[in-house]
């Protein structure tokens, strides 16, 4: 059995939020990189390179990638041979605790934009600290414990979409409609996007796998020969509409199509897509 103090899980949220605002992950930036070299719009290109001068400067001045840090997405895995140690003064605090002081306490030291509203239809009251953090917390085998936190800005959220296909629906179909919610998704999510896909599972879990696959290094395709193939023919497919970096035509409206599955009901076939700007904000570590 291995022992973590609970002061260590909040240090490392803490860190992660606020590398997670300045530091664009350099596998983010190096497809905004490639991506520029193969632009054939000068417009395009030029806007890649501010994205891409944008990246620089945030990380050289400790400056926020951009004005909406996020609401933040915690995916926590924890071994089944970890325990937290809490402190003296909040003996019955969890890890739950923990990561939402981490969240607090990054968005104050990192003077974040927080984000979050007490409740969704009447006063929205701001909460003024960024949380509750959205957590997704699992126990794993092991010793260990995984973090990974993700900034979800509100532009490329809100044109996520939702569908439950029939199970008899064409592979044809789906990417279609794939393709439409994110031509649809235009300016107003500021592309180019990275674009997780969950198939399968049931309506929240198809949501969680979208949203999950966005974890995924740009550099790797679905381990399902299948749906890697899927990947590419939709990237492809996103590209030629030509809605182009921050909706002004081009060739690069995806950098990225991620897709997770998981098994489903005979009579379902969930989709899920979850779309996330070029700010692509997302960092983890392994205690």
């Amino acid at each position: 059995m291995r022992t973590f103090q609970y002061i260590q899980i909040v240090e490392c949220v803490e860190r992660l939020c606020i590398d997670c605002a300045f530091k664009l992950p350099s596998d983010v930036l190096n497809a905004l990189i490639h991506a520029r070299s193969n632009e054939s719009s000068p417009r395009a290109k030029d806007i890649l390179s501010q994205l891409i001068e944008n990246a620089q400067i945030a990380k050289e001045e400790r400056l926020p990638l951009c004005q909406d840090t996020g609401l933040t997405v915690v995916f926590v895995k924890q071994g089944a041979n970890t325990v937290i140690s809490p402190p003296p003064e909040k003996p019955q605090a969890t890890i739950i605790d923990a990561i939402q002081e981490g969240v607090a306490a990054g968005y104050e030291k990192g003077f974040l934009r927080k984000s979050v509203v007490s409740e969704p239809l009447n006063e929205r009251n701001n909460t003024q600290t960024n949380t509750p953090a959205v957590i997704h917390h699992s126990v794993v085998p092991g010793a260990g414990i995984n973090i990974s936190v993700m900034a979800k800005g509100g532009g490329c959220e809100n044109k996520s979409r939702f569908k439950m296909f029939n199970p008899t629906e064409s592979k044809e179909n789906i990417m279609e409609w794939i393709v439409d919610v994110v031509k649809n998704a235009g300016a107003n999510a500021c592309p180019p996007f990275v674009i997780g896909i969950g198939m399968g599972g049931n309506f929240e879990q198809s949501c969680l796998l979208s949203k999950k696959s966005l974890l995924r290094n740009m550099d790797v395709f679905s381990s399902d020969p299948f749906y890697a193939q899927m990947e590419d023919d939709l990237l492809k497919m996103i590209n030629a509409t030509g809605v182009g970096p921050q909706g002004l035509g081009g060739d690069t409206t995806a950098l990225k199509v991620c897709i997770e599955t998981a098994p489903c009901h005979i009579a379902s076939l969930p989709v899920a897509v979850n779309i996330e700007c070029h700010s692509h904000r997302h960092k983890s570590a392994k205690l």
